[in-house]
């Protein structure tokens, strides 16, 4: 979708990106708080989770959450908020024909909530039916705590459960005031963005009544290597749910991030992708997938699936050999071809509406204020070359900061042995 970019920094020291997409019939708003669980106590760990769930509730124009929500749907509008270990984010999407009216109200909501006990009542109840549906998602606690053990800011669900009954409705007021400061807020908003409309907008949040503050750092997390395999049995789970990390103490540079993406490609996200390809080749698992995260210190590189225990150690020799492919470079120029075209169209893809767009940078931006050029990044992948690939490949390994984590139809001694399987990966680059 055509756009323009722009950085506004605003007198009260909110900054974030307008990005004006030519006719658009919709509007997009993001706001971001650096607000997440890593900034309180760990007993009081679902703090921040509760505070965005009655924050877009009673107010000081509307005095129930039901009375709020009813005005800002009237037309269709949709809102929501999202909590994770780092960040809160508030977003609305509305119609383009009342994109003011609807800002407005969610700027109300952020700077002039009510917090009535009850409706903290009845939010913290409907936290813990969330968290224990969540419970019921085996990749999302295998993950959680497989990021804990290495050393990350994490809980599991079903510890948060636990956690919950400490936080007190003076704790989310305490956690509101300390973080929602204009000097604490990013926001990307997306839509039709007139010269008319830019100057509304800028008016609309600088208006906003928050308190000066400020922009709060991310943690320092220093990941340490597992000294054994991360293992969950569950009886009730017939199958291996696993994920393999690797870790780099440093921060990616962007034609790593660029050649990571090409990895990903190149090994799991097609049919006949090196990895997935060949195991479904051999009916050995039906789906696998892979990707790269950063954070303030460290990159990491992982791969993941859902496999019978039987056609685990065949899967993980798949793994060990394609990726022992790239660290020798044994990679046909036609397949980072084929990689690259994909790429490219899957990233064009990503942007077909506004939301899309507006997604597209809020990730980076929210996390380090980054504002990466879309319309430079097909040049971008189309520059990487195989030994951009071999390098970054082995550098995820090389400092042997990794390890593997089983969930499901799973023993320790299944988890050692396959954690002794794939420990060549790590030797291999040394």
């Amino acid at each position: 979708m055509k756009h323009t970019v722009e950085e506004i920094i605003l007198q009260n020291g909110a900054k974030g990106l307008l990005i004006h997409v030519p006719d658009a019939t919709v509007m997009n708003v993001y706001i971001n708080f650096r607000a997440g669980e890593y900034l309180v106590d760990r007993k009081k760990w679902e703090t921040p989770h509760l505070m965005e769930h009655i924050l877009l509730g009673a107010n000081d124009d509307f005095p129930r959450a039901r009375d709020f929500q009813a005005e800002v749907e009237k037309n269709g509008a949709y809102s929501n908020a999202s909590t994770d270990v780092y960040d809160i984010v508030y977003e609305l999407e509305c119609a383009d024909f009342e994109w003011e009216r609807v800002t407005r109200l969610l700027r109300t909501a952020i700077d002039r909530p009510l917090f009535l006990q009850e409706e903290f009542d009845a939010e913290f109840g409907n936290v813990r039916e969330e968290l224990a549906a969540r419970a019921n998602n085996h990749y999302r606690q295998l993950g959680a705590s497989s990021r804990k053990a290495y050393g990350l800011v994490s809980e599991t669900d079903k510890e948060r459960l636990e956690l919950m009954d400490n936080v007190t409705l003076d704790d989310v007021r305490e956690h509101y005031r300390r973080t929602h400061t204009t000097d604490n807020m990013r926001f990307v908003i997306a839509g039709n963005i007139t010269k008319q409309r830019k100057a509304k907008v800028i008016e609309l949040l600088e208006d906003i009544h928050l308190p000066r503050g400020e922009r709060f750092i991310m943690p320092d997390e220093n990941v340490q290597s597992l000294p054994k395999p991360v293992c969950i049995p569950n009886e009730t789970v017939d199958t291996l749910y696993f994920y393999i990390d690797t870790f780099m103490n440093r921060r990616l540079e962007e034609h790593e991030t660029d050649a990571l993406s090409l990895v990903s490609a190149l090994l799991t996200e097609t049919l006949y992708s090196k990895i997935l390809g060949t195991a479904r080749e051999r009916g050995l698992v039906y789906g696998m997938n892979s990707g790269f995260q950063q954070i303030k210190l460290s990159s990491n590189l992982w791969f993941g699936s859902q496999v019978s225990v039987q056609n685990a150690p065949a899967l993980f020799d798949i793994i060990i050999e394609q990726l022992g492919n790239l660290f020798r470079g044994e990679l046909a120029e036609a397949d980072i071809a084929a990689a690259q075209a994909y790429a490219i169209g899957r990233y064009q893809r990503s942007a077909q509406t506004v939301a899309s767009t507006a997604g597209g940078y809020t990730g980076r931006y929210f996390f380090d204020e980054h504002i990466d050029d879309y319309y430079a990044i097909p040049d971008r992948i189309q520059k990487i070359t195989k030994q951009h690939i071999v390098d970054v490949t082995r550098a995820m390994f090389s400092e042997g900061v990794g390890g593997l984590a089983v969930y499901g139809s799973a023993t320790p001694k299944l988890a050692d042995e396959l954690n002794t399987q794939i420990s060549v990966l790590w030797q291999q680059v040394q």
